[in-house]
């Protein structure tokens, strides 16, 4: 008998193809009845596959009493309740490192795509007002601008790289200072913020660092600073993000995650001085395949009983 998996969120393709040529799979994410999945998954079912954004409630994992494994697909596991996992000796697998470069790509170009107006440029193109009125506005550049990053793990060292190939000035904050960084440490968020052009927010998402981008730390990033979140949108204080931008008390945002996916708010869409993202960091079919086949590849060596390729719980 093939081992039987509960898909909790839809996956690309490949995995779901995979999946379906070597376990039993209950497709909970698309049933209209998904308590009737759930019961009909709850004897036999050993594990679950899932996305970073979907993940696995407490209540999913005491339905399944045979439950081993919970594989999920993106970095970020916030959405899994990884206790409720502990306790029941369920392990939790993520997907990281696949995603690194194209998460620093996406980083990259929020930034220059607000520093450099590039939406509007483009749009001031095309609307023919570059022949009507005349060349567009002078902007900013990044070339010699300093960048603070909240949290100096993975994807943050790869970011950290790209904006030193920009020459950039490259500081950082997280739990404590990482020894043999080229880079100098902030024990205080607020501080860096105070001190830098650009606040770069990579940190993971928890119960930890929800609103850890306060409005004390915007109001000292300040009227010339940026905020660019690529991690998750719980980590910003987002109705005073909001308030700060209309009001001029913060320079600008390039925003790929926000409190309420895919439902941003409504008032971000008129600001010129922001630049939004559909939680696209690692959108690029070579990240996301990567992404898949990690997620697949847990499994398997799950019930071959090797070691998990990338276990976080």
């Amino acid at each position: 008998m093939k081992p039987e998996v509960l898909q909790v969120a839809k996956l690309p393709p490949h995995v779901e193809k995979a999946l379906e040529a070597a376990y039993i799979v209950h497709r909970y994410f698309d049933a209209s009845d998904k308590d009737a999945v759930l019961a009909a998954a709850a004897p036999q079912t050993r594990a679950v596959a899932t996305s970073g954004f979907s993940g696995c409630s407490a209540d999913i994992v005491a339905a399944l009493p045979k439950l081993e494994i919970v594989s999920s697909n993106g970095v970020g596991y916030d959405a899994i309740d990884v206790e409720a996992c502990k306790a029941r000796g369920v392990a939790v697998t993520n997907t990281p490192d696949v995603l690194n470069d194209a998460v620093a790509e996406m980083t990259l170009a929020l930034m220059l795509a607000l520093c450099r107006r590039i939406p509007q440029s483009d749009a001031y193109t095309r609307q023919g007002k570059w022949a009507s009125q005349g060349d567009y506005p002078l902007t900013a550049e990044l070339t010699g601008a300093k960048v603070g990053i909240l949290g100096l793990g993975r994807i943050g060292k790869e970011i950290a790289l790209r904006c030193q190939a920009f020459k950039m000035h490259v500081v950082y904050h997280g739990r404590s200072e990482q020894a043999y960084q080229p880079y100098s440490y902030y024990a205080d968020l607020e501080t860096m913020a105070r001190e830098v052009h650009w606040l770069v927010v990579i940190a993971p998402g928890s119960a930890s660092t929800t609103g850890i981008i306060s409005r004390a730390v915007m109001e000292a990033l300040g009227p010339t600073g940026n905020l660019v979140n690529i991690a998750r949108g719980s980590l910003v204080d987002e109705p005073a993000m909001v308030e700060l931008l209309q009001a001029g008390k913060l320079g600008g945002a390039a925003l790929d995650v926000f409190a309420d996916e895919p439902r941003p708010t409504e008032a971000l869409f008129a600001m010129d001085n922001v630049v939004l993202s559909p939680h696209a960091g690692s959108a690029t079919h070579k990240t996301r395949a990567a992404m898949g086949d990690l997620v697949v590849r847990n499994l398997a060596a799950h019930f071959a009983g090797a070691p998990l390729i990338s276990r976080v719980a």
